[in-house]
């Protein structure tokens, strides 16, 4: 055997070998995803609960993986100086921010409230009248989230100041700018009463679909298979020709 025709037999060996992983790792990340979509849909069916029963500032943030997802109640009064916009978030692939407003709750303690997405416009100070919060008591239906902080590559928020524009909900950069004791988790709105005007609009529930995982597992063993057998079949035509 040539070594032309050893190193084309291990490129194709190592290319069937890359599609085959490719194509359990899509089936794995299939599995998370049917996890997922499991714990959304489990806790999204339990009854509203008043969020200080549930959740309480002392917790760790681990505590909001426990709960995420689970539709809460909240009363107490908007902070709006303490407002932060989280950027680089999109609506029906429109560029804008999430609004992330600190609720004092009647028990003392503040809970982040994700109040929705503006364009970016709106979120550059064009209008910021226009997306403010109610004043006074108001309630608050939604679901609860879990904080996110950077991972891998991300590039964590400035350690310090006060920051009007976030990369991400960071709970524990939020609290750092927060005179009241923070709940490690914040608040999806769904609803609120009194309600607000047309801006920010609402997030949707997570998506319980289940992607492509599975149609792209379908391809990458597909493409093994016609790799596998097709190689050793034009071997064999070429060496019946030869």
């Amino acid at each position: 055997m040539s070594l032309r025709r050893l190193l084309l037999n291990v490129a194709v060996l190592l290319a069937v070998a890359a599609m085959v992983t490719a194509g359990f790792w899509q089936l794995h990340r299939l599995s998370e995803r049917r996890d997922r979509n499991s714990v959304v849909a489990s806790r999204g069916e339990m009854p509203n609960a008043e969020i200080q029963d549930l959740v309480v500032a002392d917790d760790s943030y681990d505590r909001g993986g426990e709960i995420e997802f689970r539709p809460v109640r909240a009363t107490g009064a908007y902070l709006p100086a303490d407002q932060v916009l989280i950027r680089n978030r999109t609506h029906q692939g429109s560029a804008g921010y999430w609004v992330l407003t600190p609720l004092w709750l009647d028990s003392g303690d503040a809970v982040a409230v994700n109040r929705g997405w503006i364009p970016h416009g709106a979120g550059t100070g064009a209008s910021p009248v226009d997306f403010a919060p109610p004043s006074g008591e108001v309630e608050v239906i939604g679901m609860l989230r879990a904080t996110v902080t950077a991972a891998g590559l991300q590039q964590a928020d400035p350690p310090g100041g006060v920051l009007a524009e976030m990369a991400r909900p960071d709970l524990a950069r939020l609290a750092q700018q927060l005179d009241a004791d923070l709940l490690p988790v914040y608040v999806q709105l769904q609803t609120q009463s009194p309600p607000t005007g047309d801006l920010p609009i609402p997030i949707p529930p997570p998506d319980l679909g289940e992607g492509s995982h599975l149609a792209y597992a379908v391809q990458w063993f597909v493409f093994a298979t016609i790799a596998a057998i097709g190689y050793p079949l034009i071997l064999r035509r070429n060496t019946s020709r030869g």
